[in-house]
């Protein structure tokens, strides 16, 4: 298993328990596909340096995590399709 970084932006205008539901979702995807999740990071909201769908803030989240090199894709697919997420991007460490 290898060592990867995931950093993702939630729309800022979700309430507090969607936005808490979201993280849930995204972490248990990595462990639902034989990953193993760190506890994520909430780095809080924080203002884009550009407007991003006329919106100036996002809710970023980091999280930590090790899985196969087959997860990653599945995690991009998914992450692209869910309403809510704003950007995202998966690093190897």
């Amino acid at each position: 298993m290898k060592d990867y970084e995931l950093l993702y932006i939630v729309d800022a205008s979700l309430t507090d328990e969607k936005r808490e539901e979201l993280i849930s979702k995204v972490t248990a995807l990595i462990s639902g596909n034989n990953g193993e999740a760190s506890e994520p990071d909430k780095w809080g909201i924080k203002k884009y340096a550009y407007p991003i769908a006329y919106k100036n803030e996002g809710y970023y989240v980091l999280q930590n995590f090790k899985a196969n090199e087959n997860v990653p894709k599945i995690l991009d697919n998914q992450l692209l399709i869910t309403d809510g997420v704003v950007r995202h991007m998966i690093v190897a460490k």
